[in-house]
């Protein structure tokens, strides 16, 4: 009854308030050591953990980071293939004619041969005879069509040639591969001809076979024998043949090829 009077009285005339300030202050201690244990618990499994434990997250942690390299590696690579990409199709840009963007699949196996295969055949239709490029130049031709692949021979095989001319003077001459994918050789260029080192051989057009005017090597070498009819001229291909995997088939009126 008296607990009841009590309460009644606090509710109805707040007579008990500075009591119950007084009973807080006097037992809050009590409530902070006795949450002791608790933050004692926590402040342990927060800061000291077992060497296992440690030995777990190190692992987990290298892992992901392993994990994030090889992402940030492959955004690298997305982003240079995106940029070559761009460059391959702002150079069809120079051509008059249709192009086709094609991938390289494979290689050929003899290190004799330049032969690389193409993932685009006679159902996109590319044809026989067919030229290639990509974003700085020639690259070769379609020897060999399938429904779904191509087989193209680059001009540095041995057995390839291609007409091309000087495009400071267009001094006319023929460009023959030697097996090397850096090197080009110009056949039978007079000692007397004005042909020089940094000049850009382009193709002519003659023949219908390749567009006109692409870059096809830079000269790099002239050797003039005084005792010789012919000088040695060498030249470097301007396309990226050991590097292009994106590349551009061109579609040329055959049309006029055939006339």
């Amino acid at each position: 009854m008296l607990a009841a009077l009590l309460i009644t009285a606090d509710m109805q005339l707040n007579r008990m308030a500075a009591t119950r300030a007084l009973v807080s202050a006097v037992t809050f201690p009590f409530y902070w050591v006795s949450d002791l244990p608790a933050r004692f618990a926590d402040w342990g499994e927060e800061n000291v953990q077992s060497r296992s434990r440690l030995v777990d997250d190190n692992q987990r942690l290298r892992s992901e980071a392993l994990l994030l390299e090889a992402q940030v590696q492959q955004m690298a690579a997305l982003r240079a293939e995106n940029v070559r990409l761009r460059a391959l199709l702002n150079s069809s840009a120079l051509l008059q004619d249709d192009v086709l963007v094609a991938e390289l699949v494979g290689i050929s196996p003899d290190p004799a041969r330049h032969l690389v295969v193409l993932d685009k055949g006679s159902r996109d239709e590319v044809f026989d005879g067919q030229p290639l490029i990509d974003a700085n130049g020639l690259m070769g031709q379609v020897i060999e069509v399938a429904p779904n692949s191509s087989r193209v021979l680059l001009i540095t095989d041995a057995t390839h040639a291609l007409p091309v001319q000087v495009n400071r003077n267009g001094v006319r001459a023929i460009a023959e591969g030697i097996g090397r994918l850096d090197r080009l050789a110009l056949r039978h260029v007079a000692s007397t001809e004005d042909i020089a080192v940094g000049d850009l051989l382009v193709s002519s057009g003659l023949g219908g076979r390749f567009p006109e005017g692409y870059p096809v090597a830079t000269v790099t070498e002239v050797e003039i024998d005084p005792g010789q009819a012919f000088a040695r001229v060498t030249a470097k291909p301007s396309a990226a043949l050991n590097r292009s995997r994106h590349v551009l088939l061109v579609f040329t009126r055959r049309d006029e090829a055939e006339e």
